[in-house]
């Protein structure tokens, strides 16, 4: 067993399996029946590139070889940041068959993030694209090589330089060894496949460990509940890696099942318009963020998006106004309000709910055996109806985040209950109605950021004395990040030079706070503590009175 990792209880272990959950299969045993049965159908598609699953095994098979080759193994972890690219696909699927654990990091991920994910999980290599609009890769990496022992391969995306080896070769380039010797490799099925970022509010993320065996029923179920079958085809615009588009049902759920997946790299509305036209989009999955784009964009009335089914919208709350425009512009899709987490539970509402619960809810549990409770700040359990704080365990929930025994004693309960650290109170109708959150989180867009991890490093500005990032409502991103600061005596500081400072501690963009506000105390709460609550009333009514 992976040193670091909390398996499941062996209690429940049994139960999962009984249940027909677990199949006690790796993903890569998994996916040679999907490979084998769909082998003719189109499976992916990037730009003018076609694969069909056929396609895929012969090519993911390949490059397992050659990275065997290169001294990779079963447990090995692997970082790639690369864009919505079928390399990426190719990718994962080989690192699935040698046994190897990638982490889902993001092309937007820096120097900062990168390092952390290397350091926490001891990985061996690296893959990335050569550059991602003017910023260059190579040279971070070899940094984080430099600085990490454990970091031993470098893989580029494109044409290899100095100390590196390319991807594209070597998902080219014929192995040396039989496709034979993958079925040789002995890979355990309650081990991690990959493991997931979490959105925790410490300045270092998490690691969350996802088994082959729960990884694949979350794929599986989340496809049964969004209908998918042989003849749907998703559009894929969200970061490959994050677990919605992975695996909920995501790429795994849509292969399962022979579907089609379409890859693309932006989210310029009219280029999406274009490919649900020309592709016959069934599904789509968004943040509200971007639904609030595309139902905006004068261009929607051009193009016959009569093909949709379902608009699957996760990552923050969506506002019954944006559901009730989508459906005005395109009848034919439900949005698909759901919550879910990387750590595992995933709550959908259904086809069938009334209108006014798929308006109002995000859903509930996928599998009969997510058990939930909402609790007070004493761990009672709330009354239905009341708020509480969301904890959770089931047959695709984490027991315990990589390697940080600590941690997870605070994270979870005694009897393996995890601590979302999400509010939520119970509709009458049973789905659950999303209320905010204890978590010290700004979401922008979707995206979670640490509201530590941003300050830890602003406070390293000497103008600095004192810092509390606080999120302000946002029309189009939900939040967005606001930096209170107060300044040592005789200092100043604009927001340009504080984004300047943070550019230079390398962080992905995301994270740089877009309003500033300089003040001369920080109110403080009945305890003492700094008042993130009035400090973020404090902002928003400064943006309404603006």
């Amino acid at each position: 067993m992976l040193e670091g990792f909390v398996p499941f209880p062996a209690d429940f272990a049994a139960r999962y399996r009984e249940q027909g959950y677990w199949r006690d299969q790796s993903l890569a045993d998994e996916f040679a029946a999907v490979f084998q049965r769909f082998a003719g159908r189109t499976a992916l598609v990037d730009g003018e590139r076609v694969y069909t699953y056929a396609d895929i095994d012969l090519l993911s098979d390949n490059l397992a070889l050659n990275l065997l080759d290169l001294g990779l193994k079963p447990l090995d972890r692997v970082v790639p940041t690369l864009p919505n690219v079928a390399e990426f696909v190719l990718l994962y699927f080989a690192l699935q068959k040698i046994g190897a654990i990638p982490i889902a990091a993001l092309v937007t991920h820096r120097y900062q993030e990168i390092s952390q994910f290397v350091q926490l999980s001891k990985a061996r290599c690296c893959v990335y694209p050569a550059a991602q609009g003017d910023f260059r890769f190579g040279p971070v990496i070899e940094r984080v090589q430099n600085e990490n022992p454990s970091l031993q391969l470098r893989l580029v995306l494109g044409q290899a330089g100095p100390g590196e080896h390319s991807l594209t070769d070597l998902i080219e380039r014929p192995a040396k060894a039989d496709r034979s010797t993958l079925r040789e490799i002995e890979i355990d099925p309650s081990d991690p496949c990959i493991f997931q970022l979490s959105g925790g509010t410490t300045g270092i993320p998490k690691l969350i460990p996802r088994t082959n065996n729960d990884y694949a029923y979350n794929s599986k179920v989340a496809a049964e509940v969004a209908l998918v079958d042989a003849e749907s085809v998703l559009l894929l615009v969200l970061p490959i890696a994050h677990n919605l588009p992975l695996a909920c049902p995501g790429i795994q759920g849509f292969m399962f099942a022979g579907a089609k997946v379409v890859l693309h790299g932006n989210t310029r509305p009219s280029e999406m318009f274009a490919l649900i036209q020309k592709h016959r989009v069934s599904h789509l999955k968004v943040v509200p963020a971007l639904l609030i784009r595309l139902i905006n964009d004068p261009e929607i009335a051009k193009f016959d998006l009569s093909s949709l089914r379902q608009i699957q919208s996760g990552g923050q709350r969506m506002q019954p106004e944006v559901r009730a425009r989508t459906r005005e512009l395109i009848p034919t899709a439900l949005v698909q309000e759901n919550f879910g987490m990387s750590e595992g539970l995933l709550m959908f509402v259904r086809h069938d709910d009334p209108d006014d619960v798929q308006m109002e809810t995000c859903g509930r549990p996928v599998c009969a055996d997510d058990e939930v409770r909402l609790i007070d700040d004493d761990g009672r359990e709330v009354a239905k109806g009341e708020v509480g704080e969301l904890c959770c365990r089931g047959p695709y929930t984490l027991r315990g985040y990589f390697g940080v025994p600590e941690y997870n004693t605070r994270q979870f309960t005694p009897d393996g209950f995890y601590r979302s650290g999400d509010l939520m109170r119970q509709h009458p109708s049973g789905n659950y109605v999303v209320e905010g959150r204890k978590k010290d989180l700004i979401n922008r867009g979707g995206e979670k950021i640490s509201a530590e991890e941003v300050e830890n490093l602003i406070l390293m500005h000497p103008s600095v004395q004192n810092v509390a990032c606080v999120p302000m409502p946002d029309a189009a991103m939900g939040e967005k990040m606001c930096a209170c600061v107060v300044l040592n005596a005789g200092q100043e500081l604009t927001l340009k030079e504080l984004v300047v400072f943070l550019q230079a501690r390398e962080i992905a963009r995301f994270k740089l706070p877009e309003r500033l506000e300089v003040l001369s105390e920080f109110p403080v709460s009945t305890f003492g503590k700094v008042s993130k609550k009035a400090l973020g009333e404090m902002v928003a009514a400064k943006l309404v009175s603006a």
